[in-house]
């Protein structure tokens, strides 16, 4: 039988004042999973989108990545340890993307999201593309304002769908990586 679908799965899409307590979390957080991962991890933890850019607005769920030798060992061997620390595995095919494992953490009432986990095999190009992005966002307050427009908007238009949310910042995304020290606004 199935286990029935949580209620942090159906969150709606809900943006925050940027909070400097979110790099705070972050680190307590990344350094849990760096114990729980260690025996696979290939590098650290780190924090990634938008709670990880100061002065950004965000969906208050911090995003952590870790690059890891065999993903799919390193998901099977700390499933139990990453569970018992409140960890929610999301499955490949439910996930839809297949280059990764991905995890939440909801908040103590089990409906909200507080943390995702996103486990890469170490070298994949996404791991690059993800610090790159961060890294663009905290450099260039143009960079930066665009986003936060672009996220308020699309909040508005999908706010129940959390997919279609993340799927129409893509293009964004794209071109920032193609143009991050180039990238102007009027």
């Amino acid at each position: 039988m199935a286990e029935p679908v949580p209620a942090w799965a159906y969150e709606r899409v809900e943006l925050s004042t940027p909070d400097p307590r979110w790099a705070g979390a972050a680190r307590l957080e990344a350094e849990r999973l760096a114990h729980l991962l260690a025996p696979w991890l290939a590098g650290g933890v780190e924090h990634i989108g938008s709670t990880a850019v100061p002065g950004l607005a965000a969906k208050p769920v911090i995003d952590l990545m870790a690059a890891v030798t065999g993903i799919d060992e390193a998901a099977r061997e700390a499933g139990d340890r990453r569970a018992a620390d409140g960890w929610h595995h999301v499955p490949p095919p439910l996930d839809g993307r297949p280059w990764r494992r991905f995890y939440v953490k909801p908040d103590e009432s089990g409906l909200r999201r507080r943390a995702h986990l996103h486990i890469l095999e170490q070298g994949h190009p996404r791991w690059a593309d993800q610090l790159a992005f961060r890294d663009a966002l905290r450099a260039d307050p143009g960079l930066r304002r665009a986003y936060t427009e672009l996220k308020r908007r699309l909040a508005r238009e999908h706010p129940d769908d959390r997919e279609r949310y993340t799927d129409a910042k893509s293009a964004f995304v794209a071109l920032a990586l193609g143009r991050s020290g180039e990238f102007r606004y009027r």
